[in-house]
């Protein structure tokens, strides 16, 4: 009895080379995810706890405060237990003190630092915006990852996830107020998911609009692995930080 091709997705590449490629059931296609070895640790030992890269679901908590003069967000794993944080690093007294008598955060550098139990994996600066936000990720040493580019500003809004000057994945606002987002790999398949509709082990956690979770299908190869952490931990802070009204 012949047995029925295998589903679409990313398998072995055939071809060798530890790489990836995409089956779409009529054939192998042209994309192909290259191996990459894991962000290098860095020179700063924290621990050797859970690192965001393994986690399938984790859970972005903005901390509460009375008046939010820098960001700042607690990374969750599936179950509740806090295995990172984002945050705002390099504000000067004068910026705060803009911040605190006016609204004008979209028009200002933010520089994001995204760590875990074992130090800081990501930085992310996010350079003053007029139409369209970036978002320029690198490695604590200053390495380049790539950039987070606002690919439209009518309509769906779209994130292109831009590595090596190419365009590796994507991040398509599918419903901005009910906070819907799919994250695309360079072939246009869901490789994870931003929502506040999940109904894991930690769902009473998400009582406020400043709670969100993130859903990773599968371990991903870098840069891709990088780009989806950089862009689905900020999302608010460094790609709405002038429309954090729209929930």
């Amino acid at each position: 009895m012949t047995q029925p091709p295998p589903p679409p997705g990313w398998y072995p590449d055939p071809a060798g080379g530890g790489g990836a490629r995409w089956w779409d059931v009529r054939g192998w296609t042209e994309h192909l995810q290259q191996a990459a070895p894991p962000p290098p640790a860095p020179a700063q030992t924290y621990g050797a706890g859970p690192s965001l890269y393994e986690q399938p679901v984790l859970l972005v908590n903005q901390k509460t405060k009375l008046i939010e003069l820098t960001n700042e967000y607690a990374v969750l794993d599936g179950e509740g237990r806090q295995i990172g944080a984002v945050v705002q690093v390099g504000q000067s007294g004068l910026k705060k003190a803009v911040r605190l008598v006016s609204s004008v955060d979209q028009f200002l550098t933010h520089t994001l630092e995204v760590r875990d139990s074992r130090g800081p994996v990501l930085v992310l600066t996010r350079p003053a915006k007029l139409m369209r936000s970036r978002v320029i990720v690198q490695r604590p040493d200053g390495a380049p990852v790539g950039e987070i580019v606002q690919a439209t500003v009518f309509g769906r809004i779209r994130f292109d996830l831009v590595a090596n000057g190419a365009v590796v994945g994507a991040i398509q606002a599918e419903n901005w107020r009910a906070w819907d987002f799919a994250v695309l790999d360079a072939a246009g398949v869901e490789v994870a998911r931003i929502t506040k509709k999940w109904e894991g082990l930690a769902r009473t956690l998400f009582t406020t609009a400043d709670r969100y979770v993130v859903l990773v299908h599968y371990r991903l190869p870098e840069p891709l692995a990088s780009m989806v952490i950089a862009s689905a931990l900020t999302v608010d802070t460094a790609l709405k930080q002038d429309d954090r009204g729209v929930n």
